[in-house]
């Protein structure tokens, strides 16, 4: 998840591509991603939660909270992504809580990199 949320930070749109999987590299839309990037400054995360991951494991659950600055407004969201390990690598599967993050306003960006307000993208 913090190498994830780096390639974010630093714009590093081809990391994020080559480690999604299943669902998210379906929905992974790059253009959008760097149409929503442009702008955004990226402020902080705190993992607040691990649900197996591990060496041994072959899934895993992340919890965690970003903020983000977009337009001079600062928003935060909290998730749960799934992680699965294919040939040995950990891949993003998916995010488990799909925009129901209650500290997005409807109208600030949704956190999902589509550029779109939250109301019109993950929060309808």
């Amino acid at each position: 998840m913090r190498s994830r949320y780096t390639a974010y930070a630093t714009d590093r749109l081809d990391y994020i591509e080559e480690t999604c999987a299943g669902p998210a590299a379906k929905t992974f839309n790059r253009q959008e991603a760097e149409r929503s990037g442009a702008g955004t400054e990226w402020l902080g995360l705190t993992i607040t939660g691990r649900e197996a991951g591990l060496e041994v494991d072959e899934t895993g659950k992340v919890s965690f909270t970003f903020r983000v600055r977009q337009n001079g407004q600062e928003a935060s969201a909290s998730e749960v992504s799934t992680f699965r390990k294919i040939d040995g690598r950990w891949f993003y599967w998916d995010r488990e809580d799909k925009g129901k993050s209650a500290r997005v306003g409807r109208n600030d960006p949704c956190p999902c990199g589509s550029g779109k307000k939250f109301k019109a993208c993950h929060g309808a």
